[in-house]
């Protein structure tokens, strides 16, 4: 699939939403590298769709991005719920690997940005070590603030990457990139959340079986009981897609 193809969308509350599975979707990004054509990649999931639909320019975001793929099983759900089905989850943590893998064959470069100082050392170790084909051209923790962006787009231009994955959580990394990201022109940007802790081997993902019965949203919350008040808004959305059952496809 070619980056200037068109990708197959269903949209959710007016955010476009890939309908392609994982294979599509690498080889769709493989040829943005090539085109060098920038695109900002986002993994959707229900709270972040309810969070754009409270927040005008958190909505402008999701939909200005070049590529939204499925993450969350919730949004797997809706699509199905309102017969228009996903190919498959795209989960964020799974493509940021498809995408390094397939990135050793070109020898891509790379830039990791965000977590702490420690994890984001460990996390572009271990990678280099499981992906010896890749290039690490640079990383650096996600501690910086409005007055330290300049220099920091300016490393990342000046190491040239074919893929930035940035971990600052959602409520900041989407808006950071797509700020950023004519200035940035990485063929791909990502926001890839918690991925550098689990990579690092600060935190773990959900076991093998919560992520077949896709409840790892479960898994978290019962490693971090704190979550529950952002959890609340995976009810919400499930009440939402079925009280809004003929509204969620449609587009304005």
């Amino acid at each position: 699939m070619k980056a200037d193809s068109v990708i197959p969308t269903v949209p959710i509350f007016g955010i476009r939403v890939s309908k392609v599975d994982m294979a599509a979707t690498v080889s769709y990004l493989t040829e943005a590298v090539q085109s060098r054509k920038p695109h900002q990649v986002i993994t959707a999931n229900p709270i972040m769709v309810m969070a754009a639909l409270d927040d005008p320019g958190y909505m402008k975001i999701m939909q200005s991005a070049e590529l939204v793929v499925p993450d969350g099983t919730g949004v797997v759900w809706a699509a199905n719920y309102c017969h228009q089905p996903v190919a498959e989850r795209v989960a964020g943590f799974d493509l940021l690997h498809e995408l390094l893998h397939a990135g050793e064959k070109y020898n891509w470069k790379v830039y990791l940005l965000g977590s702490t100082p420690e994890v984001i050392q460990e996390t572009a170790s271990r990678l280099k070590s499981r992906f010896p084909g890749i290039v690490i051209v640079g990383y650096r923790d996600g501690f910086f603030g409005l007055a330290e962006d300049d220099g920091v787009i300016a490393d990342i231009l000046e190491a040239a990457p074919d893929m930035l994955f940035v971990a600052r959580g959602a409520d900041s990394q989407e808006p950071w990139i797509a700020k950023y990201k004519s200035r940035l022109a990485v063929p791909i940007m990502m926001g890839v959340g918690g991925s550098f802790d689990v990579i690092s081997g600060k935190s773990r993902r959900a076991p093998v079986a919560f992520q077949k019965m896709r409840i790892e949203w479960l898994y978290r919350l019962l490693k971090e009981p704190t979550r529950y008040k952002r959890m609340l808004a995976l009810p919400k959305f499930a009440i939402k897609v079925m009280r809004e059952k003929d509204k969620v496809t449609k587009v304005e």
